[in-house]
């Protein structure tokens, strides 16, 4: 039995007005005893892996947002694949699509998403899914050339239904403060129904920090408020979501 918490996706490296060891100590205090810390852009990779190397508490993901797609390159395709590699790499991600702010790059999201999604293959390691708007597409191009890794779907926004989908394709839901938010009526069904053994708890720090820390800066500490709101909802204990979703931490993403 793990009484600890894991943030499964956090962006510490975009936290203002703290330092590092705060971060690590604040989220130690508070039982979140790892912390996985995602690329969004070529610019995150050696500060991600910088993270990794000074902090035991501290794992990585190495990838491109969607966002970032015109930056991308052969270079950067190299980089990854080096990167992939660390012992404390341990998926591809941030990657997907997102379609909220800027559908014009669409077709490109989509081939880039697809040679993130081989590397993570031919790494055998997870993928962190990012999708926004674009659920349909982000399924069927995973269902059509993941081959063999675990995919979490980062910050879930989808209906119970796609949920559903994605649990019944293997994947993983992953859900952080907007569940806690009072009128986020979809995500508190989708806590309440998804299995335990599919979940995963995240910040997105230093976004979308969960109540009662809602409108300042989010931190990994705060993960703990994601999970007394599931337990709430899903009417068990505190310990029975931290156990489940540490479990399934370790277990998907080997540490």
């Amino acid at each position: 039995m793990q009484n600890y918490l894991i943030d499964t996706h956090c962006h510490i490296n975009y936290i203002e007005g703290f330092n590092f060891d705060e971060i690590i100590q604040s989220a130690n205090a508070h039982g979140v005893n790892k912390i996985l810390v995602p690329a969004a852009c070529r610019a995150d990779f050696e500060k991600v892996i910088e993270l990794c190397e000074n902090f035991p508490q501290v794992f990585g993901y190495i990838g491109i947002h969607p966002e970032e797609v015109n930056n991308w390159s052969d270079d950067t395709v190299t980089l990854i694949k080096q990167f992939a590699g660390h012992k404390k790499i341990v998926g591809i991600g941030e990657i997907g699509l997102d379609y909220y702010w800027d559908k014009s790059t669409a077709e490109l999201q989509k081939e880039v998403f697809i040679e993130q999604i081989k590397i993570a293959n031919d790494f055998g390691l997870p993928i962190n899914v990012h999708s926004r708007e674009a659920a349909k597409d982000t399924f069927d191009i995973l269902a059509k050339y993941n081959k063999n890794s675990t995919v979490i779907m980062h910050c879930f926004s989808g209906s119970v239904e796609f949920a559903k989908e994605c649990v019944r394709a293997g994947m993983y839901i992953a859900l952080g403060g907007v569940v806690t938010f009072k009128n986020a009526i979809n995500a508190k069904e989708v806590a309440k129904t998804i299995p335990l053994e599919r979940l995963l708890l995240e910040t997105d720090a230093p976004y979308m920090a969960p109540t009662p820390m809602r409108g300042q800066t989010n931190l990994p500490a705060y993960v703990k408020y994601v999970a007394e709101e599931i337990a709430k909802l899903r009417e068990i204990t505190f310990e029975d979501v931290a156990n489940a979703t540490t479990n399934n931490a370790e277990r998907i993403l080997n540490i």
